[in-house]
C-alpha cells in the first residue's frame, strides 16, 4: 500500500486492498476514488522515521470567512494540556476569526481552588464566571497562540457553566463531540463572542 498526505492534509491511500468503488452508485465512488487515491477523510502527517500519525478528521476543518482552512482540533488538544481546561470546541467557520467554548476539568479546578486559598466545591459553582479562572485560563491561550499562525490564534473564549454531555446531545455515547449539537445548544455564547470585532 501507497501512503501520501494531499495539500490539505488529508491521508491518500492507494493499494490492492483498495476496493474499487460503491456499488452502482459511481457519484460516491468519483468522490471517494481519486486517480486511483483512496480518499480517506482523516487528516495527518508522516513523521520523521515514517509513521503516518493520524490528527483528525477532515470534515471538522473550519474554512473562515477569509477563506483559510483551520483544523480546530490540534488547537483543542493543545489548550487541553493545561491542567483547567477539560474540553475545548473552537468556533470559526465561515467567521471572522477563532473562538471557542471551554469546559472546565473538576480535577484541574479543585487543585486550583486549593493552591488559592478556595473552598473546591464553591469554585466549582462559580468558576465560569470567576475572574481569577479567566485570567489563568487566558495565559494558556496566549501561550497555545504565540505557537500559532495569526489566523489559527483564538481571539475570545467563552467558559461554560457545565460540562458537554450526552443528555443534551453534545456528545456521542464515545463522548465524541457533536460540533453542529454544540453549536446549536450554545449558539447565544457563540454569538456573544462575535458580536464586537476582534
Amino acid at each position: 500500500m501507497t501512503v501520501k498526505i494531499a495539500e490539505d492534509g488529508e491521508i491518500l491511500v492507494k493499494g490492492p486492498n483498495v476496493f474499487l468503488g460503491y456499488f452502482k452508485d459511481p457519484e460516491a465512488t468519483a468522490a471517494t476514488l481519486q486517480e486511483g487515491w483512496l480518499c480517506s477523510g482523516d487528516l495527518g502527517r508522516l513523521d520523521p522515521d515514517g509513521f503516518l500519525v493520524i490528527t483528525g478528521r477532515k470534515k471538522e476543518i473550519l474554512i473562515t470567512s477569509g477563506g483559510k482552512n483551520i483544523t480546530p482540533k490540534n488547537i483543542e488538544e493543545d489548550l487541553k494540556r493545561h491542567d483547567l481546561i477539560g474540553e475545548v470546541v473552537v468556533i470559526g467557520d465561515r467567521r471572522p476569526y477563532l473562538t471557542a467554548l471551554m469546559v472546565l476539568r473538576a480535577e484541574g479546578l479543585a487543585r486550583w481552588a486549593k493552591e488559592h486559598g478556595r473552598d473546591p466545591a464553591e469554585a466549582a459553582k462559580t468558576a465560569h464566571d470567576d475572574p481569577d479562572v479567566r485570567a489563568e485560563l487566558q495565559r494558556a491561550v496566549d501561550d497555545v497562540n504565540s505557537r500559532l499562525a495569526r489566523v489559527e490564534t483564538i481571539k475570545r473564549f467563552t467558559i461554560l457553566p457545565r460540562p458537554l454531555d450526552i443528555e443534551h446531545g453534545e456528545l456521542t455515547p464515545t463522548l465524541k463531540i457533536k460540533r453542529a449539537i454544540v453549536y446549536k445548544v450554545w449558539s447565544e455564547a457563540i454569538e456573544a463572542m462575535y458580536a464586537e470585532r476582534a
